[in-house]
C-alpha cells in the first residue's frame, strides 16, 4: 500500500505519448491540480520532461475524447495498479422511466490489476466515480 497518491495524466506530443506524474493529489485543490496538469502538459509537448517527472505514478488518467475517441481499453502500466480512460462526451437518449431525454454522456473504462484491486471494489470505484462527475457540486467537496 502507497502512503500517497500520485496520478499519471498521459499526454499527446509531437513525439508520442507521454505520462507525466502529478504528484500528492490529495492534498491539492481543483484549480491547484487544473494548474499543475497544465504547466506539466506544457512542458511534456516541449520535450522537457525528465525520468523523474514520469515515475512514482499509482495510477494513470488517459482521455482519447480530444481526438474523438469514443471508447477504448487503456492497459495498466505497472506498477501502476489501474487506469482511467475517459472517452469523447456526447448527447444520448436516456430513458427516465417515461420518455426518452436528452442527456450529455461520458464514456469512462477502468482497467486495473485484479491482484490488487477486487472486481467489486473496482465497480464500486467507476460507479462512485460517475456519480461524482454526474454532479459537479460533489466535486468540489
Amino acid at each position: 500500500m502507497k502512503k500517497y497518491i500520485h496520478i499519471g495524466v498521459a499526454v499527446d506530443t509531437p513525439n508520442g505519448l507521454v505520462v507525466p506524474v502529478v504528484r500528492d493529489v490529495n492534498k491539492k485543490g481543483i484549480r491547484d491540480l487544473a494548474l499543475e496538469l497544465g504547466e506539466i502538459s506544457k512542458k511534456a509537448r516541449a520535450g522537457k520532461l525528465t525520468a523523474a517527472d514520469m515515475q512514482g505514478g499509482c495510477f494513470t488518467i488517459s482521455s482519447l475524447g480530444g481526438i474523438g475517441g469514443t471508447q477504448f481499453t487503456p492497459i495498466v502500466n505497472a506498477p501502476e495498479v489501474a487506469i482511467l480512460g475517459v472517452s469523447k462526451s456526447s448527447i444520448k437518449p436516456v430513458w427516465n422511466g417515461k420518455e426518452f431525454e436528452p442527456r450529455l454522456m461520458q464514456p469512462l473504462a477502468l482497467s486495473y490489476d485484479h491482484r490488487v484491486i477486487d472486481g467489486a471494489d473496482g465497480a464500486r470505484f467507476i460507479t462512485m466515480l460517475s456519480g461524482v462527475l454526474s454532479d459537479l457540486r460533489r466535486l468540489a467537496l
